[in-house]
């Protein structure tokens, strides 16, 4: 029986590429290969995909964006990330989007099958490269709970906005934003602004 293969990157030499060496593996079936998802999309309950290799960075819709659409409508379709970001933010961005393999397009052919194997069996498989930022993702014992709106405040810190600054954006008091400042170096257990966005950095909570 073969594995149903499905291809989202938004670079057509790449595409023909990994159509190339994947097209020649006796087990594997290509059902499709596509430079965005939308194309993805009209096309899925046609060819339907046992595995998705998808990118990260595309134009216009994010292989994050579209992960976290699969998951809602397509649970059944097991997402191995392929990519050339190793930032831990996207990593545990993509494992909270629910892929079950993360590898890098540096990797061998070798790895992308053991990966493409692994994950079709219903386990995880990460790149070698990254399986240190994968481990302390995966062991943190802290990780902070924050609401939609201290995401979006801690963001704006991060990007040196004032308190000042940051209420009109919002549409919200100076004071109610130092509230939240205050509240989010409590959660963060950090004693400044630089250290907040540093630790939100190194927890993937920001970009």
């Amino acid at each position: 029986m073969k594995i149903k293969i499905a291809i989202v990157d938004d670079h057509p030499m790449l595409l023909k590429g990994m159509q190339g060496i994947l097209g020649g593996v006796p087990h594997i079936e290509i059902t499709g290969a596509y430079l965005n998802g939308k194309e993805l999309l009209a096309d899925i309950d046609r060819n339907r995909p046992d595995v998705l290799l998808l990118d990260i960075q595309m134009s216009g819709q994010t292989g994050e964006d579209l992960a976290m659409v699969l998951q809602e409508q397509y649970p059944g379709i097991k997402i191995l990330a392929f990519t050339n970001q190793e930032q831990t933010y996207y990593i545990r961005s993509m494992i909270g989007h629910g892929v079950m393999g993360y590898v890098l397009k540096t990797c061998d052919e070798e790895t992308l099958l053991k990966a493409i194997e692994t994950i079709y069996k219903g386990e995880q498989y990460f790149d070698p490269m990254i399986r240190g930022q994968v481990s302390q993702i995966m062991t943190a014992t802290r990780q902070p709970r924050l609401t939609r709106r201290e995401k979006e405040i801690l963001q704006l810190i991060a990007e040196n906005y004032s308190s000042k600054e940051i209420g009109e954006r919002l549409c919200m008091g100076k004071r109610t934003v130092d509230n939240y400042r205050i509240a989010l170096l409590l959660k963060l257990d950090a004693k400044n602004s630089a250290g907040l966005v540093k630790t939100a950095i190194d927890l993937g909570l920001i970009r």
